[in-house]
């Protein structure tokens, strides 16, 4: 399931280099530990949890209300263990801009070196369907710009994935969990962290399923049909509340796509996301015309339900220092290397305080 969003002002900038490494260095500690007592798959389930991870990047000593908290950690997180993925069984793919259209060849390299026990194809259609519901089937008005693919040798993963509304200077942080994931595109949320509600178009609410099946038996009309009631829509007044701006979809384009469509023939409405070309603008056309012809609406409640705010880089609420960030990482490290011959007292000191807390 997606287990959360996260909703954070967008900065600019980078984390400066004398940070970056020792969050590197830090975030190698912890996911040793955390690996080594409970787990590459306990690992996993914690980052997908939204509530977790902003606390996992103020330990790191980044901003909790900053958005480059999201692509800072999994880039430190990716760099630090990449060393030791093999050993541990954990890898991290993908990450900001570029990077992030790297994720499928990075997995099949992963798979190709038999490093997993998976068929890396359905990681990489995992990476490729949660990018596609978060970018088209929700559509919230943030533009995914990094995504972020964890797995483990056995092919559990997580997605950590976010998003930027430029307009409100605002991102939104998506998480997932693939272990309990039944149904891409139906009630993927389990928990969802935000500051603010927006207009959005939510195709993968459970209110929302008999639009999606019309949306993908429309996918498979002769397009020339599909069209026409198109057409007739435009000269329609929608109603306010719908987040669909007909001057955006072109009705050259929108029959292009349905011609393809046509003729691939998508079962489902999760077939009909994974058609390449089908977009946010296709998925909202689709959505009208099963409204307004059919009378099978989608959703447009906001996934959003609560926020939440956690501590660092810009002295807030207190600037980070060095010295004392350097211990946790010597303490952590010796934990580590100390355990490795049988020597449990500091991991078990850690145990009991995690469980004080």
């Amino acid at each position: 399931m997606r287990t959360g969003i996260a909703h954070l002002p967008l900065h600019g900038g980078k984390a400066p280099r004398w940070l970056f490494v020792r969050m590197e260095r830090l975030a190698r500690e912890i996911t040793l530990i955390i690996v080594k007592e409970q787990g590459t798959r306990n690992f996993l389930n914690k980052l997908s949890d939204p509530f977790w991870f902003q606390a996992f990047g103020c330990v790191l000593g980044f901003d909790w209300h900053s958005s480059g908290l999201t692509t800072t950690v999994c880039g430190a997180l990716k760099e630090g263990i990449k060393e030791t993925s093999s050993e541990i069984g954990l890898f991290v793919c993908g990450g900001k801009g570029g990077a992030s259209r790297k994720t499928p060849s990075e997995i099949q390299a992963i798979g190709d070196k038999r490093w997993i026990n998976e068929d890396p194809s359905k990681l990489i259609y995992a990476s490729r369907m949660s990018a596609k519901v978060d970018s088209t089937a929700l559509q919230d008005g943030y533009g995914l710009y990094h995504h972020c693919f964890i797995f483990n040798q056995e092919g559990r993963w997580a997605v950590v994935q976010q998003g930027m509304n430029s307009e409100n200077r605002w991102a939104r942080r998506y998480h997932w969990l693939g272990e309990q994931v039944q149904d891409f595109v139906c009630e993927p949320h389990a928990a969802v962290a935000c500051d603010q509600k927006s207009q959005v178009l939510n195709m993968v609410a459970k209110e929302s399923e008999d639009c999606r099946q019309i949306s993908a038996q429309l996918s498979m009309e002769e397009p020339s049909k599909v069209v026409a009631e198109f057409d007739k829509i435009k000269k329609l007044n929608l109603p306010a509340h719908h987040p669909v701006n007909l001057a955006d979809i072109k009705k050259e384009n929108f029959k292009k796509i349905l011609e393809k469509t046509y003729t691939q023939k998508p079962q489902n409405f999760e077939a009909l996301l994974g058609v390449q070309g089908v977009g946010p603008k296709t998925v909202r056309a689709l959505s009208l015309i099963s409204e307004l012809v059919y009378g099978k609406p989608a959703s447009f409640e906001d996934p959003v339900r609560f926020s939440f705010a956690h501590g660092g880089k810009d002295g807030h609420p207190y600037r980070v220092n060095r010295k004392v960030y350097d211990q946790s990482i010597q303490v952590l490290h010796d934990a580590v290397n100390q355990s490795k011959v049988g020597h449990t007292e500091k991991l078990k000191a850690l145990q009991r305080l995690y469980e004080f807390y």
